[in-house]
C-alpha cells in the first residue's frame, strides 16, 4: 500500500518517505476476551474499557476504495476477511475456518465458519464474500489495489470491461464455501486475501463503517477522531476493549507529550524522540521497536521519452550513490535497500539487487543513448512527496550526467491519483506490504498490465519469473524465482529501490496485544488491558 509523506518519520503506501505516525501494525489474531476488571492508574490516563491511539485521518471507510495506510488501519477493524496474519506473520483463519488448495494451485476453496453474521445480526455467507470481492474489480469504480485480484480467472477482463458478466470471474459461492478459480497457479492467494482490501461488506450502498464484519463498528467520525465500538456479533466473541478512539489530531502537541499526559495509550514516535526516551526512566519502559515491511523506491515512466530507452534508466540508476544518500539522510533506522522486497518478508531473496554508483559507466550509457554530457536531454519532471534523498538525487544527476531535472511536490491524495492517471517522467513512492509476500513488491508493482505498475514497464523475463514463483509451493524454488525477478529489475532499472526503515512507538505496559508484525496497523480485536 502507498503511504503519505510528512517529510519526517517513516510507514505504508506513500510518496516520498513513509511517516511513522501511521505505520501499519500487525498483531496476533486472538479470540477476544471479556472485561478484565483492571483498575487503571489515573495518572497514566488508561481506561479498562477504552483505548486511545494516534493514527491518521482516513480518506475512505470503504475497504475497496482505500489505498492508504490511515484508511486501511480503520477498515481492517470494521471489515474482516477470510484470513488474517498474526503478530509473527503466520497466516490464520478468520471468517474462514479453513481452506484447501487443489488442481495444481489453480483452485482455492475457503470454508466459512458456521452462523456468521454482520454486526447488525444479519447473516453473512459465501455470496457476501463473492459480492464484496467483485467490488475490487468493478470497472466503474475499481479499487486502487485491484492488482491484488489479478490472479483470479477472468478478473482482468472483467476489470477492463471486456465482459460485464460477473459469472465469468472465478469466484463462486457453493453453500458455505467460496470457490476461487485462478488463472494460473498462485498458492499465495490465501495470503493475499488477508489484505484489508478484501474485507467483507454488507449489501447496499457505500460502506460507511456502521455495519461491518470485523471486531468493531464506526460510531462517530469527526475532524480529529474516528470512534469505534466493539462488535457483539464478532465471530471470535465481543472484543475486550469496548471503545477505541483513533485520534488524527492532538491539538498541535507532540505525540510524546500527549502520551506522557495520559491522552494516548499507543502512538508512534520519531527516531529523535526514541533516542532520548530509551534512557528516560519514566517513558523508557514504554518504548517499543516498530518494524515496517516497506520499501521506498524511485520509478520511471517507461512510455515517456527518454526513459523508454533502458540505457537512460540505467544511466540515472548508476549516476547516484544511493546508499550514501540514505546513510547521510538517515535520522535513525533507515537503511539502504538491497532490492524491492524489504527485509522481514518470508521468502525474500538474500542477494544484493540494488544499484551501485558507477559514474563512468553512467556517462557512457547516456552518451550511447544520444545525450553526451546531458546535451540535448529533454526537460523532464520529478514528482515527489518530499523524500529525504531528493536533493542529493537531483544534485548527483546534474553533476554526473549534466542533466537538470524539474522538481515538484504534491499532496499525497492528489499525488496517488496522478500516478494512476498521468504519471510524471520520474516519481517516488513508499510501498508497505498488503500481505507479507515478495509478490506484493514485485508482481503487484511491476507485472505487465498491473494497476500499480505506474511506470507501465513490461518484461517477459520478469513476468516469467513471477509466474514461476506462483506455480510452485516449494519455498526454495519460490525464492529462486523471486531472485530472478529482482535481477530483471536491477538489469532494466524501471525502478530503483532506495531505502527500508523501521520505527518506534510508545505503548502502555498494561496494553496487551499491541504487537507489531510490520503490516502497518494494530488489530484492535486482539487488544486487552492486563488484569
Amino acid at each position: 500500500m502507498a503511504e503519505p509523506s510528512t517529510g519526517s518519520v517513516a510507514v505504508r503506501r506513500r510518496p516520498g518517505r513513509p511517516p511513522a505516525l501511521v505505520l501499519v501494525l500487525a498483531v496476533a489474531l486472538v479470540a477476544a476476551v471479556g472485561a478484565l476488571g483492571w483498575s487503571p492508574d489515573p495518572s497514566r490516563g488508561a481506561s479498562s474499557d477504552s483505548v486511545s491511539i494516534l493514527g491518521g485521518a482516513p480518506t475512505s471507510l470503504d475497504p475497496v476504495a482505500q489505498g492508504d495506510v490511515a484508511s486501511a488501519a480503520i477498515t481492517a477493524q470494521v471489515y474482516e476477511s477470510l484470513t488474517a496474519f498474526d503478530g509473527g506473520l503466520v497466516l490464520r483463519p478468520a471468517l474462514a475456518s479453513s481452506w484447501d488448495v487443489s488442481n495444481g494451485g489453480t483452485q482455492v476453496v475457503f470454508h466459512l465458519r458456521p452462523d456468521l453474521t454482520f454486526s447488525d445480526g444479519t447473516p453473512l455467507g459465501a455470496a457476501d464474500v463473492v459480492r464484496s470481492w467483485l467490488r475490487v474489480i468493478d470497472p466503474k469504480a475499481p479499487s486502487p489495489l485491484s492488482s491484488l485480484m489479478s490472479d483470479v480467472a477472468g478478473a482482468t477482463d472483467y476489470l477492463a470491461g471486456k465482459t460485464t458478466d460477473p459469472s465469468t470471474v472465478g469466484l463462486k459461492a457453493d453453500g458455505d464455501d467460496v470457490v476461487v478459480t485462478l488463472a494460473h497457479p498462485a498458492a499465495q492467494f490465501p495470503d493475499i486475501v488477508a489484505s484489508p482490501t478484501f474485507g467483507i461488506v454488507p449489501q447496499g450502498g457505500t460502506p460507511d463503517g456502521k455495519v461491518g464484519s470485523g471486531g468493531y463498528t464506526v460510531t462517530a467520525v469527526t475532524d480529529s477522531e474516528v470512534t469505534l465500538a466493539a462488535n457483539g456479533h464478532y465471530w471470535a466473541g465481543r472484543p475486550a476493549i469496548a471503545t477505541v478512539h483513533v485520534l488524527s489530531s492532538i491539538g498541535g502537541r507532540s505525540p510524546v507529550d500527549a502520551f506522557d499526559s495520559g491522552d494516548l495509550d499507543y502512538t508512534q514516535i520519531g527516531d529523535d524522540d526514541a533516542a532520548w526516551i530509551a534512557y528516560d526512566p519514566t517513558l523508557g519502559p514504554d518504548l517499543r521497536s516498530v518494524p515496517s515491511l516497506s520499501v521506498e523506491y524511485l520509478g520511471f515512466d517507461v512510455r515517456q521519452h527518454p526513459f523508454d530507452d533502458v540505457r537512460v534508466r540505467q544511466a540515472f540508476a548508476l549516476a547516484v550513490d544511493w546508499a550514501r544518500l540514505v546513510n547521510l539522510a538517515a535520522s535513525g533506522t533507515e537503511v539502504p535497500a538491497t532490492g524491492m522486497v524489504p527485509p522481514g518478508i518470508p521468502g525474500r531473496p538474500t542477494g544484493d539487487y540494488s544499484q551501485h554508483a558507477d559514474p563512468v559507466k553512467a556517462k557512457e550509457l547516456l552518451a550511447e543513448a544520444g545525450y553526451p554530457n546531458g546535451a540535448g536531454f529533454p526537460d523532464v519532471a520529478y514528482l515527489s512527496g518530499g523524500g529525504d534523498v531528493d536533493e542529493g538525487f537531483l544534485a548527483q544527476i546534474h553533476d554526473v550526467l549534466g542533466v537538470t531535472i524539474h522538481y515538484e511536490t504534491m499532496d499525497f491524495n492528489d499525488y496517488f491519483s496522478r500516478l494512476a492517471s498521468d504519471p510524471p517522467a520520474i516519481w517516488s513512492l513508499s510501498w508497505s506490504a498488503d500481505y507479507p509476500g515478495p509478490n506484493d513488491f514485485l508482481g503487484v508493482l511491476l507485472g505487465t498490465g498491473q494497476s500499480n505498475n505506474y511506470g507501465r514497464w513490461s518484461s517477459p523475463t520478469f513476468d516469467a519469473a513471477i509466474a514461476e514463483a506462483g506455480a510452485t509451493a516449494d519455498p526454495t524454488a519460490q525464492t529462486a524465482a523471486w531472485a530472478k525477478a529482482e535481477a530483471a529489475v536491477q538489469q532494466e532499472a524501471p525502478v530503483v529501490p532506495i531505502e527500508n526503515g523501521s520505527g518506534w512507538a510508545l505503548s502502555r505496559p498494561g496494553l496487551l496485544g499491541a504487537v507489531d508484525g510490520g503490516l502497518g496497523f494494530i488489530r484492535f480485536a486482539g487488544l486487552a488491558w492486563k488484569p
